[in-house]
């Protein structure tokens, strides 16, 4: 767990503390990067979103809610995922 990139654990501890919800992808990235309190690089944030779902850490975030005209971005954990990021912050 030591080895994780830092974006993908900002990703994670984000995921696990708050709930995420944008617009868009972009939107999104400045929401963890705020949560994260660190700057990240949004090539890497949107190589470790494609990393967490490819893992099954996360849900794939770009959602169509019923009856919404509009697609938005929202950070949902897997049980995997939410495992993860607790043995992160050790608990």
């Amino acid at each position: 767990m030591d080895d994780m990139p830092g974006v993908l654990r900002a990703l994670l501890l984000a995921g696990h503390r708050h709930a995420v919800v944008a617009d868009n992808a972009d939107e999104a990235f400045r929401r963890i990067q705020e949560i994260a309190a660190v700057p990240l690089e949004p090539t890497a944030f949107h190589a470790a979103v494609a990393e967490a779902i490819a893992a099954g850490l996360i849900l794939d975030p770009v959602v169509l809610p019923a009856g919404a005209l509009q697609c938005h971005w929202r950070l949902s954990l897997t049980p995997e995922g939410v495992a993860r990021a607790r043995k992160l912050i050790g608990s």
